[in-house]
């Protein structure tokens, strides 16, 4: 080919390029979801920050949405309120987050794989959406199911309902999307360094606390400190007081059919409030104490009668207390314990 020749051909290529239009790549669902798991394994709790465009880019899709969002509604100016406890409630929905993942990564199953993402929104970045869902105070969470991006399908956790809690939002997710869950995994409340300090701390102080202990007249030699301290030590382990401690559980809630009501008991296996926590220990201390005052106590009136008729009231009341225990575990689990007789002995 000539020099004239490869000059035309140039020339050719050059019109072909500016008359043929530009390649637009459709933004699929398959596009959303990409960049969605991506953005998830770019976060260290997997929750996906979305600003107002890029909340609307992944809610509204030409064709219906695979995946449902689970949005957290934040707001940086509020952190401050500790009545709100904002910050306290994103850790617990990360929580959340992180056992879903868990529990699904690797998974086969495209639905429970890729359809389920945590997400949250500031609102000086997302005024819009916040305006958009009718969102007036906070913390709020909202179920955002798959379709065509309808508003009115979204669902609020309600508090009456679900627990504030990373235990309750997996509750409230699985209620919705019918997907389970990991066990919830909480850091340790103090680090590895803070254990080695207070493990150094606590040898270089024991030979103080023990020749303390020691003196004759220390009030650790008094047996009335030491089973008090036994008592409320029982009271603390049966009343699930270390599990509200660490899952931070309130005392009662709101009841959201009577707003002027409180629950003080939880109906449902999930989830424990603390004030039922502290009525079942009672219940348990309650039995212990009769079991210890009738093998310690009542066996050392020389009244026989007397013995009989304390064991039967201390029997009467542990029976009692029990029989309640079993009825509350029925009422929350709706599983009833029932007596079983052999009709033979082998």
């Amino acid at each position: 080919m000539g020099g004239g020749g490869r000059v035309f051909a140039v020339f050719l290529l050059l019109g072909l390029c500016v008359i043929s239009p530009p390649v637009v790549f459709a933004d699929t669902n398959a596009d959303r979801v990409a960049e969605l798991l991506h953005r998830q394994s770019k976060s260290k709790d997997g929750v996906i920050h979305l600003d107002e465009s890029s909340f609307r880019r992944f809610m509204s899709t030409s064709d219906p949405r695979p995946y449902s969002l689970v949005i957290f509604f934040d707001a940086s100016q509020l952190r401050d309120n500790r009545e709100l406890r904002l910050e306290e409630f994103r850790k617990e929905f990360g929580l959340a987050s992180l056992a879903y993942i868990k529990h699904n990564k690797g998974s086969t199953n495209e639905a429970a794989a890729s359809r389920v993402f945590f997400c949250d929104l500031e609102f000086k970045q997302s005024q819009q959406v916040f305006k958009l869902f009718g969102v007036t105070t906070l913390p709020h969470i909202r179920y955002i199911p798959p379709g065509n991006g309808n508003v009115d399908e979204s669902e609020e956790m309600s508090q009456s309902e679900f627990p504030r809690s990373a235990e309750g939002m997996s509750m409230f997710v699985e209620a919705k999307t019918k997907q389970k869950s990991a066990a919830i995994e909480r850091p340790p409340p103090i680090s590895k360094w803070q254990m080695w300090f207070l493990v150094l701390a606590f040898l270089a102080t024991t030979p103080f606390i023990i020749k303390k202990l020691i003196a004759p007249d220390s009030p650790m030699r008094e047996p009335r400190l030491w089973c008090t301290i036994a008592i409320l030590v029982y009271f603390f382990s049966v009343s699930g007081g270390m599990h509200n401690i660490i899952r931070r559980m309130p005392l009662f809630m709101q009841d959201r059919n009577q707003p002027g009501k409180l629950l003080f008991f939880y109906q449902g296996s999930g989830m424990q409030l603390g004030a039922e926590g502290f009525v079942v220990g009672f219940l348990y201390t309650v039995v212990g104490l009769l079991l210890g005052f009738i093998t310690q106590f009542a066996a050392r009136i020389k009244s026989r009668m007397v013995q009989q008729i304390l064991m039967l009231v201390g029997i009467a009341i542990s029976f009692l207390a029990v029989r309640k225990v079993v009825l509350l575990d029925n009422w929350k689990t709706g599983y009833w314990i029932h007596a079983f007789w052999p009709t033979r002995w082998t």
